[in-house]
This record gives C-alpha cells, structure tokens and sequence, in this order.
C-alpha cells in the first residue's frame, strides 16, 4: 500500500525556486566547499556523523559526562575530543554535528587554541552544524512555536560563535517516530534547502524503493504555496552504515586489513562488498549520486577507528576506477549532497501530506507516544507558556534580563527532543526533563516579579507592587512559595 496521497512530477524549476544555490563564501564553506564528484560514476558521498540522544536511557548530564555506562555507554564530550582531534590528521575528512544541546556544553569548556581549530574546520567546510537546533525535536508531540523556540537557541549560539559558515541548511531528523508536514514547512521557512530523516512507513518505503522515488518534493502548506516546499530525502539504512562497514568501538565488523603479508588480509574482499553495496543502494535512487551515512547513537568515541579505516576504505575502492570500476567515493556532508542531486538537474516528484503514523512492520505501530506521559506534555505546554509570558515582560518593561531566563529557555530546548516531550524516555530521565523546567520556571519569575516592580507603580509615591508568586503544585493545593504567610 502506497501511503502518499498526492504523487506528481515537479519541474526543476520549482526545486531551483527552493534552493537558492549556491552560497557564497571567501572562507570556502558552504556549496563552495562540496566535492561534487564525477558525473561519469556513480558518487558514493560519505558522511561522518553521531547521533546523540539529548537524554533518552540516561539523563543529558549523564549522556555528556560518559556517567552510568552501566545503562548505555555513551559519552558526548568524548565524541567531539576524538572528532576535532582526527580532522586535525587528515584535510579531507569531514564530519557533521546536530544537537546544539551538547556542542554548547563542550564549546563552553574549551580552550581558545581548541576554539580556534573548530572556527577553522567550520570555515573549511569540515565541520558542519545541521538542522542547528537544541535537539533534534519531536514532530508529533511539540508545538510549533517551541520548535522554533529550540531553532532559535541554537541558531543564535552557531551565528554568535561562527557566523555565516555555521549557517544550518539541511534538516536532518533522522530518529523521530514519523514526519509532520508542519515540520517541513518551518523548514522551509527558515530557509532551509532540504530535509532527510531515517524513519517512515515499512510500505511506503517499499514503494518508493521500487519506484525510485526516496527523494522528492515535500509540499508542505496548501496556504504557503512554493514558499513551503522542500527538498526531502529518505536515508538508506535508517541513518546507520551500510552492513559490514561499522567501524566504531561497538561493532564487530572487519577493518581494513591491507598488510599483503597478513593471512587475513581482505582488501580485495572488503572493496567488492562496498561496490556491491554501493550498486544495491544505487538501484533505490534515481541519480548518480547517493548517500552512505556513516555513524550512529553515540558513535566516533574513538574517531580515529572510523577515519583510518574509512580513508584506507575510499583509497581501495577508487583504485578499482583503473579496472573499469564506476564507483567513486569520497567524504561529503547532507549539503554537499542536496548540491550535487540539484547540480544532476532532474524532475522529482511530490508528496502533500505527513509522514504519519510509523510503523516499522505489519504490528508496529508507533502511535502510542502520542498520549504517553500526558502529565510531562502539559508540564511541558505550561512551561512555554511561562516562557512566552517571561520574554514579553521583559522586552516590555526593558529590565534586560534576557539572560535570566536562559535556565527556561534552554529547559524548553532540551524538552523538544524526539524521547523527551514524545515520553519514550525511562522515568528517571522523565524526571529530570520535568525538573529542568520546575528550576526554569523558578528563575523566570523572579524576572516577571522584576518586570512588575518597573511596570505597575504609576509614580514614585506608589507603593512597590507585591511579590507574584507561581504555585506549581496548585493541582495538589500547594503552594511552597507562600506556606506559612498570612492571605
């Protein structure tokens, strides 16, 4: 069964009226920096990435220090030692960063020769921020002005930081249970070029394998016309490698053994499963070029077993282009992809409606998030609330206490993600999500009790406003803030 309610063929054009390509940089980033391949072969674009629940079986704290292992090993400030460290040995490699959430936390704890390495693999090109938001948020459960919220956080810290080099183009929502539309057209209207996630109907990706049709137009507002449509592209193999060719600390599967004098040695075997593999990908696209993601949860530990191993990979395998091999691979990024697929100049065709719901096989269906944890989806929803409330005063009565209400803002942010307000995360960690917004709130307002001492008096005689107070136990008739006080 085809899920897609509307199929049609788009012209080129419309995909050119999307994506204003290319842009522009004297540092070199950006579609300036994309090796666009060979338009004789078929173009396997390699693409270094992590994905990094912003908690999920550990709390965020936890994910980042490398704590509880005895749950999940898992340690994000590892990750991006070990990354910078190996783009450091080879100028080719690259390597794509997501959640904000942890790279804030990292950059914040480094040193300005560490800082300035980064700057550097970012104006390079090397090193790319995608999606750029807080986390990767959930589609089905959030609501759209905290998805902006949590782009906004992350925006803002990349801009401030980098600059235009750090400028997000690609949407990259590989791990949430199902596509909305309205994520694609906020895409789209942050001016985003393109989107590509992981997951979708077990049928419908079947159809669209058979049918060539995993990369079309998402036309995502009947109201916003050409101003919502985006470039969208579903992942082979979820977001993993391609079978075999895991290369991080928890796979088993055989590095590149390229000694000749090794009774094991199996670079002739290993280049023919990766070309085998590369064709086989080839027939569910429609053009010359495909994607090979590289990496997983919590992966590149130790960076420097995927890099050795995927350089000798890509050596190997083009050198078989002397044997009359089509195969030609190299290290790329989502947005050097998008260009290259843009720069082919082919019709694609169109989808109107979601991804929902998700199912990953015939009683697989992933709808019950949607009503999970219904308490922590209202602490949630009152939370923004307090936040859009917060941001209001402040701006109105000028105290200039936008950084006072940073512990809420980056509490929302954290809460946007795919395992966080959707409920699919353990309690404990549920718990930890509702606490960062209990703390937040606390400090928010102390803002507005602020914002009301300069707004209410109408003069200097009148008396100072009294102290408001936020009962967050009000559902359980309490109130700590004003215990013990006559009323």
């Amino acid at each position: 069964m085809y899920i897609s309610k509307s199929s049609s063929v788009v012209l080129l054009v419309s995909f050119l009226c999307l994506v204003v390509l290319p842009v522009k940089s004297s540092n070199g980033c950006g579609y300036d920096a994309c090796n666009l391949g060979d338009p004789n072969k078929l173009n396997v674009h390699i693409v270094p990435h992590t994905h990094d629940d912003v908690g999920w079986l550990k709390t965020v704290d936890q994910y980042y220090y490398g704590a509880r292992n005895n749950i999940q090993h898992a340690g994000v400030q590892y990750i991006l030692d070990s990354v910078i460290h190996s783009l450091e040995e080879n100028p080719d490699r690259r390597f794509i960063y997501v959640e904000i959430a942890f790279f804030w936390r990292w950059w914040n704890q480094q040193t300005n020769d560490t800082r300035s390495k980064v700057k550097n693999f970012v104006n390079q090109g090397r090193l790319e921020f995608i999606s750029g938001g807080w986390c990767m948020n959930d589609e089905a459960s959030t609501h759209y002005n905290s998805i902006i919220d949590q782009h906004s956080l992350g925006a803002e810290f990349l801009r401030d930081q980098f600059g235009e080099c750090a400028r997000p183009k690609i949407g990259w929502q590989i791990d949430p249970f199902g596509h909305s539309r309205e994520q694609a057209s906020l895409f789209a209207q942050m001016g985003f070029d393109g989107l590509f996630f992981g997951r979708a109907d077990y049928q419908d990706i079947d159809r669209r394998t058979q049918t060539k049709t995993r990369e079309l137009i998402w036309k995502a507002s009947a109201n916003l016309d050409r101003r919502s449509w985006l470039f969208t592209g579903v992942l082979p193999n979820g977001y993993s490698p391609p079978g075999s060719f895991c290369y991080d600390i928890f796979c088993d599967d055989p590095p590149i053994m390229d000694d000749p004098r090794l009774h094991d040695y199996n670079v002739p075997e290993r280049v023919e499963t990766f070309i085998k593999a590369a064709h086989d990908e080839a027939s569910s696209y429609a053009t010359n070029h495909i994607i090979m993601t590289m990496g997983s949860d919590f992966q590149y530990e130790n960076a420097n077993q995927w890099f050795k191993n995927l350089d000798k990979l890509m050596k190997y395998v083009n050198a078989q282009q002397t044997n009359g091999s089509d195969v030609n691979v190299f290290y790329s990024t989502p947005s050097c992809y998008l260009y290259a697929l843009n720069k082919v100049g082919r019709t694609w065709t169109s989808k109107t409606d979601d991804f929902f719901p998700y199912a990953h096989h015939p009683r697989g269906f992933w709808t019950g998030y949607f009503t999970s944890r219904p308490a922590l989806k209202r602490y949630e929803r009152l939370s923004n609330n307090i936040l859009q409330v917060t941001r209001q005063l402040n701006a109105f009565s000028k105290t200039n206490l936008r950084g006072s209400i940073f512990p809420l803002n980056e509490a929302m942010g954290i809460a946007q993600h795919h395992d966080a307000v959707s409920g699919t995360e353990k309690q404990e960690v549920a718990f930890d999500y509702a606490m960062r917004l209990s703390q937040g709130i606390d400090v928010a307002v102390d803002v507005i009790n602020k914002a009301y001492d300069k707004i209410l008096p109408l003069d200097s005689k009148t008396p100072p406003s009294a102290p408001q107070f936020l009962c967050q136990l009000a559902n359980i008739s309490e109130c700590l803030p004003i215990e013990g006080q006559d009323r």
